[in-house]
């Protein structure tokens, strides 16, 4: 069920979402988190494609919020979706005027009552997304450096204002690299005594591995530029032989130990759905990526 509700306010959009789960039959009790999702008119529709897709796994109620111009006169405008391509619910708010400086105060009525909050800028992001007036409803607040013009400043930018509860999509991007690099140590059982990470200059994945293995590790890493922007290589010095994993093609890596035969193992790209999923997993804060950021910002 889909309603429009130009020139609206906070309670009328409550009420509507009442009648459209009614019509619906669609109960909010079924739902775990409010995703509040802050974008432009320009990313909006990929952007709730998106988190449609995300709530078959978390059903939940997504809220996009676009600010627009500033200047206008205060004017919100509101789509309320039930049942449509979603499991939960979706309201698309569309705010202008000083309404934009207050952003809050319109989604405050809207959310999930007893339910946690998960705020997720698609594009360009706060520098300080915990004491953003969106980002302070948020028990977690999710960037992605990757999507801004320059990358790894912006991750070390936001770092510097690290609060319990923040992640950027690159450390998730990881994830995957983590495992195989963990299970590759678990294997080698030597002592690691340096290495290095290929991948492009601008990639913050990279830059967080790099900060990663330091902090884990207490050993030197160095980084090696590559022309591609992926992580096409990470090598690991032992005191047995080097551990290595290479990316051979966009969904494959050569991973290799010392004293076995090298095998080629999945390492495929994940579409943004299933990075936003990983991260809805768990809601309380991540320490490793909060010590990876600390090492980050020391060197820097």
């Amino acid at each position: 069920m889909r309603l429009s509700l130009p020139a609206t306010t906070s309670s009328e959009i409550a009420k509507a979402m009442v009648r459209a789960r009614i019509g619906a039959g669609s109960p909010a009790m079924d739902m775990a988190l409010t995703l509040v999702v802050v974008t432009d008119d320009e990313s909006v529709g990929e952007a709730l494609k998106t988190a449609a897709v995300l709530s078959r796994e978390h059903p939940s109620r997504i809220i996009g919020v676009v600010l627009g111009d500033g200047r206008r006169s205060p004017r919100l405008d509101a789509t309320v979706r039930v049942g449509e391509d979603t499991a939960g619910e979706s309201i698309l708010l569309r705010l202008s005027g000083p309404l934009t400086r207050h952003a809050e105060t319109v989604l405050l009525p809207l959310l999930l009552p007893d339910s946690p909050v998960v705020v997720w800028w698609p594009g360009k992001p706060p520098t300080h997304p915990s004491e953003d007036p969106i980002g302070r409803l948020g028990l977690r607040r999710l960037t992605d450096a990757e999507a801004t013009d320059s990358p790894v400043r912006t991750l070390k930018a936001i770092g510097r204002r690290y609060a319990p509860g923040d992640t950027d999509l690159s450390w998730t991007r990881l994830t995957p690299w983590r495992a195989l690099l963990a299970a590759a140590l678990d294997q080698a059982g030597g002592r690691v005594t340096g290495g290095f990470v290929e991948a492009g200059a601008g990639n913050p994945a990279a830059t967080l591995l790099v900060a990663w293995l330091e902090d884990r590790l207490a050993v030197p890493i160095a980084r090696r530029r590559s022309e591609t922007d992926q992580i096409g290589e990470v090598v690991l010095h032992t005191d047995d032989g080097d551990v290595r994993i290479v990316r051979r093609d966009a969904s494959s890596c050569e991973f290799s130990v010392p004293g076995a035969a090298a095998r080629t193992v999945p390492l495929g790209a994940r579409t943004l759905a299933e990075l936003l999923a990983e991260d809805l997993r768990r809601l309380d804060a991540d320490d490793i990526y909060a010590a990876t950021l600390t090492h980050l910002l020391e060197d820097s």
